[in-house]
């Protein structure tokens, strides 16, 4: 669907709704909030230097528990769609894949309370928003704060947390299309004036959140903190968190069918040699009875912050994580052309089950200080970090021929094989031991009080043992490898005051990457190094009109070198040495236009390319935009109270321009307008009803693009959705 001008016009002229912080115990509602954009408000992501938003020169963004609420963010996956400049996808084997800023997948880090876990694409689960606290953003590289893999920006999920305002519980009740049943619950509690407890529990049960065919989801969440703070100088926090989800049949996209054999053919995708997706299959799921998609995580963390006195402070984070992660799913599905079997055509299919078993445990102490340096004020950190990953991976392929052809329209699915016989393709299992240990500092110096330099550094010692078990061969056969890394990662960047409303800022910073994410990569690709990236940015952050209204805007551009490509003398040979860039511009905007409207926008823009890279058979795909990666995002909204009855309307449009599936540049998934709006009704102080619709216009369109250039993520058609939230 094509966005009229003058819908894109008012997405940059006008600014994005937003809703208040909920009180303690309180209702959440609408109103002339100042600051909507939380500029002075402290971001863990952008530094440990506790620098404001306003002062850290970088992009940040900030969506707090009420924002989730407000726009009805049920899970990962949606809230990061929400992220300015950002889209996200479910592919089975990482949901709520992210791309941002021109990069997709490892390259973007997902953190848990601050610690980099491992690549996005390992352990990153469609979670439920109700555990979040709030979930911070930076974009563009930030290896400096968080190490490899940070290049196209950081999410980091804060977890909820106890505090020393009271008892009170609150909970949030919903149903909706699809038989979509989700309930949370949550209780502070004060045991004393030095300590509190927090506890939270959700649950999720669908038919399928995407409408499809045997695609039954459950999701629950537990977690619990529990928080002394024996004097104003120690604080010490002790945390559980445990995870479980599981997809029935997980829904791997629509598969393209050539239009001579499409019963409905859709314009959702263009493609040079007629493919199309055909509305006739939009429900239908090819993965045999059996198969699923799933994991159970828990995490047990402590934080520990010491004032020291004289402007000294000692934080120590403390982690250990494990999970089970199972991936029994449809491997490839290709169509092929009508046979005496199938007039309609055929799906032939491939059979994968993937398995992990993780362990990790992380230190990390950091020693700061703020004071004077030559009479100006300076803040700086330095710490050490340690962390260890072991990774099990099977890693089980059947044979298409071996799998029984479905009719695209009317599948018999059959059940799953559980003989190993049948997988036969490929059996191989890896298992990975990753050291990594870590050397960081931080410094922020006000030259003057309006003008503030940063600066930060890191050092990585990666230390990867890889094994490699193939079941194929009798007897087995077990390869080995060893890679050691030692990337350095540095920042300069310096934000100015030119008014008390408007700061200007510029920074350039570098960040390193390995070739695919370091846990999972082939034996081959761990004979190459690191890719190496860097980044310069400038913007501005402006409030004005007492904070009513709040401005950010920034351009950068962002360049990965070392990417792998083919020797151009010889394309047979994998090398490194290609290149992947992105440059752009974002703007967002909020405003509290009297006290019972608020407006809200977004805009960000995006020219991705590869600049340099050579594929097997020696093709070119220089200036080709990577895959998933659109250019253009917009979205707009509003928040309006009525003055005669306690109600709250809402409505939201977001865009989201096409992208390709493939570096060739060949399957192209064309952009997308949708439209959401919710009614509120605040009953009594303390319960709200809400009404909510999304995708009003029922657009099909596609939302990501899976393993395949083929496999098109279709998104959820109309739904509806009425809720109960409460607040004691």
């Amino acid at each position: 669907m094509k966005v009229p001008h003058a819908a894109i016009a008012a997405c940059l002229i006008a600014t994005p709704a937003f809703a208040d912080e909920a009180p303690a115990g309180g209702t959440i509602t609408v109103t002339a909030q100042r600051d909507p954009l939380k500029l002075e408000q402290h971001s863990d992501a952008g530094s440990r230097l506790d620098l404001t938003v306003r002062e850290t020169p970088a992009s940040l963004e900030t969506l707090s528990q009420a924002d989730l609420q407000f726009r009805g963010l049920r899970t990962a996956r949606e809230a990061f769609a929400e992220v300015p400049g950002a889209i996200a996808g479910n592919a089975p084997g990482n949901p709520a894949v992210v791309s941002m800023r021109g990069f997709a997948g490892n390259v973007v880090s997902i953190l848990q309370d601050g610690v980099r876990i491992s690549s996005s694409t390992v352990v990153q689960r469609d979670t439920n928003t109700w555990h979040f606290d709030r979930i911070e953003v930076i974009k563009g590289p930030a290896s400096v704060l968080f190490g490899e893999g940070a290049l196209g920006g950081v999410i980091n999920k804060v977890t909820r947390k106890p505090s020393f305002d009271g008892h009170h519980m609150d909970a949030l009740l919903s149903y909706g299309s699809f038989d979509t049943l989700s309930a949370a619950g949550g209780v502070n509690y004060q045991l004393s004036d030095k300590l509190a407890l927090r506890a939270d529990a959700s649950y999720l049960h669908s038919r399928s959140l995407y409408d499809i065919d045997d695609n039954e989801t459950r999701a629950s969440g537990l977690t619990a903190s529990l928080l002394f703070r024996p004097s104003d100088d120690l604080s010490i926090l002790l945390a559980v968190d445990h995870y479980s989800d599981r997809a029935d049949s997980a829904y791997q996209g629509a598969v393209l069918i050539p239009l001579a054999y499409a019963r409905d053919p859709s314009h959702a995708v263009a493609t040079g040699n007629g493919m199309v997706v055909d509305k006739a299959a939009r429900r239908r799921n090819y993965t045999p009875r059996g198969g699923y998609s799933g994991a159970e995580d828990t995490t047990i963390r402590s934080r520990i912050d010491l004032r020291l006195g004289g402007g000294w402070s000692l934080g120590t984070d403390l982690l250990w994580y494990t999970a089970d992660r199972a991936f029994v799913n449809n491997g490839t599905r290709t169509f092929l052309a009508p046979s005496t079997a199938f007039p309609s055509g055929s799906i032939q299919r491939g059979l994968t089950r993937f398995y992990h078993d993780h362990e990790f445990w992380n230190v990390r102490t950091a020693l700061g200080n703020e004071g004077t340096v030559a009479g100006l004020r300076n803040r700086f950190t330095v710490g050490a970090e340690y962390n260890h990953t072991d990774l099990a991976s099977l890693r089980e392929t059947s044979t298409s021929s071996l799998v029984p052809q479905v009719d695209p329209f009317a599948p018999i699915l059959g059940t799953f094989p559980v003989d190993g016989s049948q997988y036969r393709a490929s059996n191989v299992n890896f298992d990975s031991r990753l050291r990594t240990f870590s050397l960081f500092a931080e410094d922020a110096l006000n030259l003057t009080p309006a003008w503030l330099l940063v600066g930060g550094f890191r050092y990585d010692h990666l230390d990867l043992d890889r094994a490699s078990t193939d079941y194929l061969v009798t007897p087995s056969v077990v390869t080995r490898a060893n890679p050691v890394y030692r990337p350095i990662s540095w920042r300069l960047g310096s934000s100015y005051a030119l008014t008390p409303a408007l700061t200007l800022y510029g920074q350039y910073t570098n960040a390193v990457s390995p070739v695919s994410s370091i846990l999972l990569m082939p034996l081959a690709n761990t004979r190459f190094k690191l890719t190496k990236g860097y980044s310069y940015e400038g913007g501005f952050k402006l409030a004005a009109f007492d904070q009513r209204l709040t401005v950010t805007g920034a351009a950068y551009r962002i360049v990965q070198n070392d990417i792998i490509t083919r020797d151009p003398n010889d394309p047979t040979l994998t090398v490194q040495g290609g290149t992947q860039s992105s440059r752009g511009v974002e703007l967002s905007l909020g405003a509290a236009i009297t006290d019972r409207l608020t407006l809200g926008a977004s805009m960000s823009h995006a020219d991705a390319r590869y600049d340099e890279l050579i594929e097997a058979g020696g093709f070119d795909r220089a200036g080709n935009r990577p895959v998933n990666v659109p250019s253009t995002t917009a979205a707009a909204n509003f928040a309006y109270r009525l003055a005669a009855a306690p109600v709250t309307l809402s409505g939201f449009v977001r865009h989201v321009s096409g992208f390709y599936t493939d570096t060739a540049n060949t399957v192209l998934v064309k952009g997308r307008t949708t439209f959401d709006a919710a009614v509120s009704w605040t009953i009594t102080e303390q319960l709200t009803l809400a009404l909510r619709g999304r995708n009003l216009t029922d657009a099909f369109y596609g939302e990501y693009s899976g393993y395949g250039a083929n496999d098109i993520y279709i998104g959820a058609p109309r739904s509806v959705e009425a809720s109960l939230a409460a607040h004691f």
